[in-house]
């Protein structure tokens, strides 16, 4: 097929039949994909290692066909099927051996994100247009965000969806009958990678972006600190009203200086310091906006208070820097500081972020099982210095040294698991040799958070923290760090329901946010 016809193929109501598309993974995103194609009346055909039997028996009910089978290099019947397009799910990496012969080849190479630009305008506004995109990255703090964002505008009086990364493929809400005002995207860097891709001549351009962060992450998709970076700055292009950056991290500044957007994008930055004229800040323990109003030289619009956010379990610095940027994307879509105020009113944090499992005996037991990565856990460390730390896990091939560095050396304790504790045993004997360190080689799944608690419990007094963050990924011991989270919050109380000798001092409390 021309490249002029792939040119052409900027609406869902464009020519799409006789297109030939190979679908690579069938998990949620794959699914999507396929299913969209199919009802555009594209010739799919999905190449997946392995699909559930739900997915595997859909395939066919929606006109596509589907192969499994190893995919260590091109299987035959995927060259011999010769597709004009090849969208891939995020899991597949640049260096895998059919994105390499898909790129070889000449072949366009799609995201399921670039797909669902592509087709946006299947259900319009009633101005004819279709929903506002708002894009949500960063290494840390994305799905909060993006959920952030959502209920703000929701409670601005528009219709929003989270979508992305988050769990619901974007596809499935362009193609929502209901349709949006706007969608807050969050996008991984893997679904970043593929938008780099884009050649055709209606790129992805939104209403706004940020990126929240930036630390070393999925080095072993990327292959380098410097792809990574380049992934996630993509977040940026073609940006047409707001770039909000972190004014913390000097990366994001970076980005949103190198660029290419459209003429007129502000740069829109936050921290948790006095804010600027273009700014989102912090002002005698009130969260500010100077950037979306009129007089934004001398004055500044209230949003809420630190002591407001307490109240609701919102207060930890990197939650609050997470409010702010969100703010900052709902108020470039005219959103009034009411609307901000009520959003954060009703929100709760997601389970397994710095979430107080129980409190007893004056200790504190926390999972953050969600802090997959160092950058996510000096968050939680700082905000619980001296917590008895439980570290671990597979670490994607990022370095924690500097973690246990600058954070590690003032915890209590440190409890190592996961299949990588050499890494990080090895890092606290240079690092912070004089922190008490226990491993735990739980064989089984089963086994491994038993022997966290019963460790903690050897060495807590009153007032401790123990604190799950292992910032490493769940997949070497876990199914998910949801599941590793559970696991955790179910030893807590089921030690706790023991007691030390029977156990009658029990004072502990339903899962909370804190």
């Amino acid at each position: 097929m021309s490249a002029a016809r792939l040119d052409g193929l900027t609406s869902w109501h464009a020519d799409w039949k006789g297109l030939r598309v190979a679908v690579l993974g069938l998990s949620v995103t794959g699914f999507s994909a396929a299913d969209t194609l199919a009802e555009l009346g594209a010739d799919v055909a999905v190449f997946t290692e392995e699909a559930s039997e739900e997915y595997a028996g859909l395939v066919p009910v929606i006109g596509a066909t589907l192969w499994t089978g190893s995919l260590a290099q091109p299987p035959a019947a995927l060259v011999e099927f010769a597709p004009d397009v090849v969208v891939a799910s995020p899991g597949f990496a640049p260096h895998h051996p059919v994105i390499s012969w898909a790129l070889d080849a000449g072949i366009a190479l799609w995201g399921d994100v670039e797909l669902a630009w592509r087709v946006r305008d299947k259900v319009v506004r009633d101005d004819g247009t279709p929903a506002d995109w708002i894009l949500v990255t960063g290494t840390n703090g994305k799905t909060t965000t993006t959920r952030l964002t959502a209920t703000m505008l929701v409670a601005g009086g528009l219709r929003a969806a989270p979508v992305g990364n988050i769990g619901t493929p974007v596809l499935d809400a362009v193609r929502d009958p209901a349709g949006f005002d706007a969608l807050v995207v969050e996008l991984s860097s893997h679904q970043l990678w593929y938008l780099g891709l884009q050649t055709g001549p209606e790129p992805l351009s939104p209403h706004a972006a940020v990126c929240l962060n930036l630390a070393d992450d999925h080095l072993e998709w990327h292959g380098s600190p410097d792809a990574y970076r380049a992934a996630k700055a993509h977040v940026y292009d073609n940006t047409r009203v707001a770039c909000v950056y972190n004014k913390a991290d000097a990366a994001t500044r970076e980005m949103v200086e190198d660029a290419e957007v459209v003429e007129g994008a502000r740069a829109i930055g936050f921290d948790l310091g006095v804010p600027g004229p273009s700014d989102l800040g912090l002002v005698d323990g009130i969260l500010v906006d100077r950037a979306f109003l009129e007089d934004r030289r001398t004055s500044a619009l209230e949003l809420t208070t630190l002591a407001d956010l307490a109240a609701r379990g919102l207060a930890a610095p990197h939650i609050v820097a997470n409010i702010l940027a969100a703010a900052a994307l709902a108020r470039s879509l005219d959103v009034p500081p009411e609307a901000i105020r009520e959003a954060l009113d009703g929100f709760r944090l997601d389970p397994h972020r710095i979430e107080v499992v129980a409190v007893a005996s004056g200790v504190t037991w926390v999972d953050d099982s969600k802090a997959t990565n160092p950058h996510a856990a000096a968050s939680s460390l700082a905000a619980y210095p001296g917590a008895v730390w439980v570290v671990g896990g597979l670490l994607k091939g990022v370095d924690i040294a500097d973690l246990v560095a600058s954070r590690g050396s003032s915890a209590k304790a440190a409890i190592v698991i996961g299949s990588d504790r050499s890494a990080v045993v090895a890092a606290f004997s240079r690092h912070a040799p004089e922190v008490p360190l226990f491993e735990v080689d739980g064989a089984q799944t089963e086994d491994v958070m038993a022997q966290v608690v019963e460790t903690a419990m050897s060495v807590v007094q009153d007032g401790d923290v123990v604190l799950l963050a292992p910032a490493a990924a769940s997949f070497d011991q876990f199914s998910s760090y949801s599941d590793r989270g559970r696991r955790f919050a179910a030893a807590v109380n089921d030690r706790l329901g023991r007691g030390s000798d029977g156990g009658n001092d029990r004072d502990t409390h339903p899962p909370a946010d804190a």
